[in-house]
């Protein structure tokens, strides 16, 4: 039912969810490989296996699971993190395919890939996918119109999927948070500085008003270890019979039924 001793593979591992999901495994007595373009000390130190490796090009997700395979012996849990957003407030007609390349590359793309290349290891061990998509999949805004248009994607492939492997073995579900307490919102570079500097806002401002002015019934932002307790639930003999799932973590700010 837990995850002890299982092998399991996190990409986007070196900070933020990934990170999280990675500590939260290896405390379960999960066998983790964490992929990521860089293998950061804070990766390092959880006792995970790192593997550096650029998911956004057309060959890293088979390396990187061919990588974790050989260092495990095998994959019995995959978990597609990895992802990158920006906030494009110049509007639509500003973005250019080079960046709705990168963007599908990395949230979705790089997801096609890894399963496909996993694939063979997860029928013979019946094991179990989970994709780490977004609520912006559900409910678009202008500033995310790529970043959205890729994770309604994502959640699309987990539903076509879990049609097809079910029945084989092996379950896969979706998880989508909303805005989470992570670097890409923290950090001087991150989202919440670009909509604080829009706003004339310091980021630490910005986010403390946040939650309330998004709707959030919570109050607060998600936090990383949240998320990966939800996903490792569903990663789990615990949630055997849960397949083609999408499960939202936004503090109530998404309304509808």
């Amino acid at each position: 039912m837990s995850l002890s001793g299982k092998a399991v593979v996190v990409t986007g591992a070196s900070q933020g969810i990934g990170l999280a999901i990675v500590t939260d495994a290896i405390a379960q007595g999960a066998r983790v490989a964490g992929v990521a373009r860089t293998a950061r000390p804070e990766l390092k130190a959880t006792g995970a296996h790192p593997i550096a490796v650029d998911l956004a090009t057309a060959e890293g997700p088979a390396e990187a699971v061919g990588q974790a395979a050989d260092v495990l012996g095998g994959i019995d849990v995959l978990i597609n993190n990895v992802g990158a957003f920006d906030a494009r407030l110049e509007g639509f007609g500003a973005i250019t395919d080079a960046q709705w390349q990168y963007t599908f590359e990395v949230n979705f793309f790089s997801a096609v890939r890894a399963i496909r290349a996993a694939l063979p290891s997860l029928l013979e061990r019946q094991g179990a996918i989970v994709n780490i998509s977004s609520i912006r999949g559900r409910f678009p805004q202008p500033a995310t119109v790529d970043y959205g248009a890729s994770k309604a994607a994502l959640t699309n492939l987990g539903k076509a999927l879990a049609e097809e492997l079910g029945p084989r073995g092996v379950r896969i579900n979706t998880v989508s948070p909303g805005p989470t307490r992570t670097p890409a919102w923290e950090s001087e570079h991150g989202i919440g500085a670009t909509l604080a500097a829009a706003g004339g806002s310091t980021v630490a401002d910005f986010l403390t008003g946040f939650p309330a002015k998004a709707g959030f019934n919570t109050g607060r932002l998600t936090e990383p270890a949240e998320v990966a307790a939800l996903v490792l639930f569903l990663a789990s003999g615990q949630a055997r019979n849960i397949n083609g799932a999408d499960y939202v973590i936004d503090g109530g700010q998404s309304k509808t039924v």
